[in-house]
């Protein structure tokens, strides 16, 4: 048996397909930033953009040059010293508080093209406000008081072709609107869609599941089930059936979901795919009220939306659990990660953490895509939140499950440590095989155009193993990623030797505004599913 399976492995190696190896660690990056992290979004200068709620009470985390938040409206702190908001500086593994004023509490946002955050909404007299952020080194929160229509609470956003951002529903709001605004008197624009999927005893569609298609229409999923959305006539273009089983997957049942990575293929995308993972079954959110906590939902449900005649695939994963956040890995593959086993989302609902994350591979066979991966020793509760960074970490922050700070004498308490997660393609073991991209190529560019990228690997490369990706920086919050989008560029296969260890592929920029929407993006360069460190560039 020992024999057979070094015969394996050696065949693997010669062939240059890396056998799987479960190596993935962790490491903590700071023991208190202050603030808990709700909110989480990669800036484009490797910087990470962190806020929680203003009325939880005082923070950790003094405000600079002695400012202190004035706020009548407050239910804790009328006048609050402390910050609620940070920037953290990947780089140098520092932060520096920021000043938001009003409440950003369940709250949604997008990055603009020329890298700016616009964040929308929030609680109290934060739920009309639009909030502005520009990364510098002493640039803070901009808000415009009355920028939304219709108040926004546990809202999502997504960056359309045309550079506007859509935002979508909220508590008890069964429409959407636009930001900016075309004129002063644009309207909210109501979507029938978010009423039929309006449980009549909790509203269990609130952060909808809401993906571009390359068609530029949008694919929207709220409860249990999903449709095809023209948003600029305002009309249902196709409905999608229902995830076997009718369990909710929204807020506060609380999967998660993503757009599987989008292959381009002679200036196309012909097979779109979106996976929804986990939850909490029906009635968990009453039931976790009344102390009971039902077991967290174990399943994955599948969809090729591209399909004629889409169904569902179910796929059952190795751990159950809601609350739990999946990002797309810069080599295509999902990560799922933080959350609890048993119970809701909400406050103290949620029971037993899940510590260990797990990978998907949407490429293995069907019954063989799942990974177990090392444990964190830090439990991920309601306001956790997960970001990819540029060199293939993934950020971990936060897990409040109270409604203040509350560090004692509760089952979960408020989490003020940063953490990294590093996938095993960061094995030190498969340095050899990681491509390093040279700085011999211009990082702005027009779609459809040539790239021509240099990257070295020191150990044996198959150059047919070889492609580039680009994944767009989401905003995370509340188990899904706003605006995550991973695509395969088209021409991977065309890489060349040009020197020693020194290589040359040549790819194409997406081909529309409808596949990558004009934004900044991190290019890889992948060999054998071992990604490269990120570089930022501009499409469109």
């Amino acid at each position: 048996m020992a024999s057979a399976l070094i015969t394996i492995l050696l065949i693997l190696i010669l062939i240059n397909i890396h056998p799987t190896i479960s190596s993935s660690n962790w490491t903590l990056l700071q023991s208190n930033i202050g603030i808990t992290a709700m909110h989480m979004q990669l800036l484009p200068n490797d910087r990470v953009l962190i806020y929680d709620r203003t009325d939880f009470g005082a923070s950790n985390l003094s405000l600079a040059h002695g400012k202190c938040r004035e706020d009548k409206y407050d239910y804790v702190l009328k006048r609050d010293c402390t910050a609620h908001s940070i920037e953290y500086d990947l780089l140098s593994d520092t932060f520096r508080p920021l000043m938001v004023q009003t409440d950003v509490w369940c709250s949604s946002a997008s990055l603009l093209p020329d890298g700016t955050i616009v964040q929308t909404g929030g609680f109290n007299d934060g739920d009309h406000v639009v909030r502005v952020y520009k990364s510098c080194d002493d640039c803070d929160w901009q808000e415009i008081k009355s920028g939304l229509t219709n108040r926004r609470w546990y809202a999502t956003n997504h960056l359309l072709p045309g550079g506007r951002q859509i935002i979508i529903g909220g508590r008890r709001q069964y429409n959407y609107e636009f930001y900016p605004k075309i004129s002063p008197t644009e309207k909210a624009y109501s979507l029938p869609f978010l009423v039929q999927t309006n449980d009549p005893n909790l509203e269990n569609n609130l952060y909808p599941f809401v993906f571009l298609n390359p068609d530029g229409n949008l694919f929207i999923f709220a409860n249990n089930r999903a449709i095809l959305f023209d948003y600029s006539r305002n009309q249902v273009l196709k409905k999608y059936p229902q995830v076997p089983g009718g369990h909710p997957r929204n807020y506060p049942s609380t999967g998660s979901a993503v757009l599987l990575p989008l292959r381009i293929v002679q200036g196309n995308v012909s097979v779109v795919e979106v996976l929804v993972c986990g939850g909490a079954p029906k009635g968990a959110f009453i039931n976790a009220q009344n102390g009971k906590f039902d077991g967290a939902l174990k399943t994955c449900a599948r969809i090729r939306i591209s399909d004629p005649n889409p169904k569902w695939v179910m796929e059952t994963m190795p751990l159950a659990r809601v609350m739990g956040d999946m990002l797309l890995l810069p080599n295509g593959d999902v990560l799922i990660i933080n959350g609890g086993s048993a119970g809701s989302a909400g406050w103290e609902y949620g029971r037993n953490p899940v510590c260990n994350p797990v990978v998907y591979r949407p490429d293995s066979p069907l019954g063989h895509r799942f990974e177990i991966q090392t444990p964190s020793t830090i439990p991920r509760m309601y306001h956790s939140t997960a970001i990819l960074v540029r060199d293939g970490r993934v950020l971990v922050g936060g897990s409040n499950p109270h409604i203040y700070y509350n560090f004692t004498n509760v089952l979960y308490p408020t989490e003020l440590r940063l953490e990294a997660f590093l996938p095993s393609y960061l094995d030190p073991r498969l340095s050899s095989s990681r491509p390093k991209i040279l700085p011999s190529f211009r990082t702005q560019f027009g779609y459809g155009e040539r790239i021509n990228i240099q990257f070295m690997v020191s150990g044996h490369v198959n150059l047919e193993l070889v492609s580039v990706t680009l994944v767009a920086p989401s905003f995370n919050t509340h188990s899904f990623s706003m605006n995550q989008r991973l695509l395969i560029l088209e021409g991977g296969n065309t890489t060349t030797a040009i020197g020693k260890a020194k290589y040359e592929v040549t790819v194409k920029a997406p081909p529309s505004c409808f596949i990558a929407p004009a934004n900044y993006y991190l290019l890889f360069v992948v060999h054998g599913q071992i990604p490269s460190e990120g570089i930022w560039v501009q499409i469109g």
